[in-house]
């Protein structure tokens, strides 16, 4: 028996226990034995292992992780589900005696003493047990960043060479940085702790006490101190404290919406034996934490606990961080290139300068305003005024954006998964026919469910509303005013109808006088209580004979086979005298050989606006899967209508059966997934990403959606969505409406294509200017600029990037999803970058022999020069990067970029002519200087568009 426990906690022979133990049962033995030869025993046997083999094979797991770099595998479960699984499958399947034995309890349940002890030993009940990062963890996280440290280091550097104003800028440059990231995910690690929250509940348990005579107590303890092998007693509205195995039941009806999203209910019975066949959460005798009693009551034997419930271990991917996305990924590539650079460039430039002017200092601040120059200190600033901006603009459609990164991400998004109900669907009923025993419509049926909802009046649902809106809108006249209601027998999980027991309104009241009851409710609820069925058109009252029973029920599933919802309607005629003494009623004799009429449908509609924006977001490269755990036939029928294909769909069961290859293959294809589980939504996402390679959007508004919201790179929540979903969420939509999301991929794909043009744009012109020095500091005996003419001129080109993210996009850019060019860049880097470098080696020629410039009188006049075709050249290059048009010709930037451009322009054209530029030690250009600078910048935008124009011919693409 020490061996068959679970594997999730310690063995526990109490003293009290151990005669019991003995007589181990031959049925057990038997069951050991099965399991021994089957692959359970790799979950149930033998799963002792000492901590220090634990901590040497964690270890060297996280090594070949690390090695490797693969990610997790989207299609298969974890090895803790699957030990989860296993252990639930297998006390399903057991006898209730057997169950005891496995979990080490009794019949009468635990001692008080013997609680205690699981307590200390297995910890508090905790749904989640979590273990966040300290706040210095993720401190350090977001400072160790490439760019962080450059900038920190030259920082110091300038403070060492009396540089301080620019140590400064930088130093401030890296505190907003480090802080926006920080904040971002100091929040995002609290969130999950929200989902442990609405676990707090007294749980009634029983317990045995007594030293010589064991008696047994009922008492209520906090859900935090239940642990395994307790027996808790449940009533309507209680929530179960851990799994639970059943051990009796009356009239036992579980909501499961916390684990599957959908409002539908289930019948639960301790009285069954399960079969490995059965889907996990269709278990009968097995209750999962965190699912709620809606009626009946019942005992059961708590299996599990805390983390190791199946809740705890589908939900316990929240909270841990997400691998970086693809810009996170290209901007850290980037930026080991430009440090890789920088240290060559850098190191040469610094030992050609002392080579020349023999004084240390000055070369190496030379050195520190290049590696400053290469370095893009607006980067965050751009990115994120962009993401500001585009948040902005997402506030006004009524979308709030809790994580700025996602709006960029939406650009980048091409699969949209979204949940059918509330979303494609209005989220209400709506009456579609009433029909008879023959599929007919009928319009008795119609009048007596309408009798029915008007007159009831204990709660009104919305089929009731439904009924009276299709009543009232189509011209009926049933005159609910000639009847009078008598009683009513309110609806309940149980019984699932409701009956109205109405009297005819006449001039003579006879006491005798026949009552007529109306009774609607489930198909089968109904169907159970009717000895007789009507034939509407004859007006022949008929039994019900078994063959009639199974035509109707046939009927009902074609129907429901058609996403309609179906209830029941009959009626009873009685006699007065029989509700004569209402405290006598009987309502189980009342509710028996009731007349069957026929069937009332209801459909959940799609929005309006649902196929339009679907349509509007196909047109930009954003396809649409839909992820319900609502039946197949329902989602069939509405995305029919919203115009989704449905030629390839599949269900959860169906993909529990799947190998992972098969696994990604259907999830590929399919576009409806139907009864998903949390952990399938989950392993749908991640195929998504990791296996087929797309960017993922996720729509959800439950708790069950937490694990998709969490994974996906687009987490979408409504503001009518719980709390848990929202603190995952990164965006919230305050209506139900997709056409704010076609917005917000709009915003996205202009936020991510700006920001692509100050990258590319400043790679392409710093690594240019940058090489162009080094070339002049080779060819010349001094410095092409001073540190101080570098650094001004490098601080006005940065300045006039900040109109970056007010810039427009091209139509066709917006059409498709934009995602980070792996590859690309580096190649861009490669054909744009000379393009540049040969304009300034044009420049410095020109100056050489032309100007005589090469002097050390003329040496000022040198850096005049230089320093305005630099500052020129910088400026005018996001021109020719930001389309790939013809600028000025065929596509012109917004308004605030050519502003911005000739606003700095001017600035550095002017500096030379004026005081400020004496004390930095320039001197006036002449005006036939200028003439050439007019025809060197026609000649870039010549070459750089025929560059320009063979790149896009070559690669397809631009930015």
């Amino acid at each position: 028996m020490s061996s068959l426990i679970s594997p999730f906690h310690k063995p526990i022979l109490p003293q009290w226990e151990d005669s019991k133990s003995q007589l181990f049962s031959t049925q057990a033995s038997k069951y050991l034995s099965f399991l021994m030869q089957t692959p359970l025993k790799k979950n149930l046997v033998n799963k002792s292992e000492t901590q220090e083999d634990g901590i040497v094979n964690s270890f060297f797991g996280r090594l070949r992780k690390l090695m490797s770099g693969n990610k997790s595998d989207g299609g298969s479960r974890t090895e803790a589900e699957e030990k989860v699984c296993s252990w639930l499958y297998a006390l399903a399947q057991s006898e209730k005696d057997l169950v005891f034995e496995y979990v080490q309890s009794t019949e009468r349940g635990l001692s008080f003493a013997e609680a205690e002890r699981r307590l200390r030993e297995s910890g508090p009940n905790i749904p989640l047990d979590f273990s966040f990062p300290k706040w210095w963890h993720l401190l350090w996280s977001a400072f160790f960043h490439p760019f962080n440290i450059i900038l920190i280091v030259l920082s110091a550097i300038s403070y060492i060479t009396s540089d301080s104003p620019n140590g400064c800028i930088m130093l401030v440059l890296v505190f907003i940085s480090v802080s926006l990231r920080f904040y971002q995910e100091y929040s995002s690690s609290k969130a999950a702790m929200k989902l442990s929250e609405f676990l707090r509940c007294p749980v009634k348990v029983q317990r045995c006490a007594g030293r010589v005579v064991q008696t047994e107590v009922v008492v209520q303890v906090d859900q935090r101190d239940v642990v395994p092998g307790d027996i808790v007693i449940f009533e309507p509205g209680d929530l179960f404290p851990g799994d639970v195995r059943l051990l009796s039941s009356k009239h036992l009806v579980v909501s499961q919406a916390s684990l599957t999203g959908e409002s539908w209910t289930t019948e639960k019975t301790a009285d069954t034996k399960e079969d490995h066949t059965a889907p996990l959460l269709d278990l009968k005798n097995i209750c999962f934490m965190g699912t709620n009693v809606i009626s009946g009551s019942g005992t059961g034997l708590v299996i599990s606990t805390g983390s190791k419930t199946y809740m705890s271990t589908i939900f316990s991917t929240i909270g841990k961080k997400k691998p970086p996305d693809d810009f996170e990924t290209g901007v850290r590539r980037i930026s080991y290139i430009l440090v890789a650079v920088m240290l060559v460039v850098v190191t040469i430039i610094v030992v050609t300068a002392y080579c020349s002017s023999h004084n240390l200092s000055e070369s190496v601040l030379f050195g520190i305003s290049v590696a400053s120059a290469l370095t893009p200190q607006m980067l965050p600033l751009i990115v994120n005024s962009s993401l500001a901006k585009g948040a902005l603009a997402m506030a006004r459609d009524r979308c709030i954006v809790k994580s700025a990164t996602a709006i960029r991400d939406m650009g980048s998004m091409d699969i949209l998964c979204i949940d059918k109900t509330g979303t494609l669907t209005m989220n209400r009923a709506i009456m579609v026919n009433h029909l008879d025993i023959w599929g007919l419509p009928k319009e008795k049926v119609l009048r007596f469910a309408f009798f029915n909802s008007y007159f009831k009046t204990d709660q009104k649902y919305p089929l009731d509303d439904a009924i009276l809106a299709h009543v009232y809108t189509n011209g009926y006249r049933f005159q609910p005013s000639k009847w009078r209601k008598i009683d009513e027998i309110p609806f309940d999980f149980m019984r699932r109808r409701v009956s109205v027991i109405l009297e005819a309104v006449t001039e003579e009241r006879n006491h005798f006088q026949e009552l007529l009851m109306v009774t609607k409710g489930a198909l089968e609820e109904v169907m159970r209580v009717c000895s007789f069925v009507e034939h509407v058109d004859k007006g022949v009252i008929g039994t019900l004979s078994p063959e009639e029973y199974q035509r109707i029920f046939s009927m009902s599933e074609e129907i429901s086979n058609e996403g309609l919802r179906v209830i029941g309607v009959a009626t009873k005629m009685l006699k007065t005298k029989e509700t004569t003494n209402q405290s006598r009623i009987d309502y189980e004799t009342l509710e028996s050989d009731m007349v069957f009429l026929g069937l009332i449908t209801f459909y959940d509609p799609p929005k309006d606006s649902a196929k339009q924006a679907l349509w509007r977001l196909a047109k930009k490269g954003v396809k649409a899967k839909v992820l319900t755990g609502d039946s197949l036939s329902l989602a069939i029928k509405v995305c029919k209508e919203v115009g989704i294909r449905t030629t390839h769909v599949v269900t959860g069961p169906e993909l529990e059966l799947l190998d992972q290859d098969a696994f990604h293959e259907t999830v590929k294809r399919a576009t409806v997934l139907a009864r998903l589980t949390p952990t399938q939504k989950l392993r749908v996402v991640q195929s998504l990403q990791m296996v087929c390679g797309h960017i993922v959007g996720f729509l959800g508004d439950g708790v069950n959606d937490s694990l998709a919201l969490d994974a996906a790179n687009v987490g979408i929540s409504v503001d009518s969505g719980t709390s848990v979903a929202k603190d995952f969420s990164d965006i919230i939509l305050l209506e139900k409406d997709l056409n704010v999301l076609v917005a917000g991929v709009e915003h996205g794909r202009l936020t991510f294509g700006n920001t692509m043009k100050y990258i590319k744009a400043y790679v392409i012109a710093n690594l240019g200017s940058i090489i162009s020095l080094l070339i002049a500091s080779l060819v010349l005996s001094n410095e092409p600029l001073t540190p101080k003419q570098l650094l001004t001129q490098n601080f006005l080109y940065s300045v006039g990037q900040i109109a970056i993210p007010w810039d427009k996009m091209e139509e066709d850019y917006v059409k498709i999803p934009q995602k980070w060019p792996e590859k690309g860049l580096p190649m861009f880097i490669l054909w744009n970058g000379p393009v540049c470098t040969l304009c300034d080696v044009f420049t410095l020629v020109f100056i050489w022999f032309y100007c005589k410039a090469c002097t050390a009188e003329a040496i000022e006049f040198f850096h005049s020069a230089w320093f305005v075709e630099g500052l020129l050249m910088q400026t005018l290059i996001i021109h020719l990067i930001r389309t790939e048009k013809i600028p000025f010709v065929q596509e012109f930037a917004s308004w605030p970029v050519i502003c911005s451009t000739v606003v700095i322009s001017a600035v550095g054209i002017a500096i030379p002519f004026t005081p400020i530029g004496t004390v930095m030690g320039f001197v006036s250009l002449p005006l036939s200087y200028f003439g050439f600078l007019v025809v060197l910048f026609v000649g870039y935008f010549f070459v750089g568009q025929v560059v320009k124009r063979i790149y896009i011919f070559v690669y397809k693409r631009w930015l």
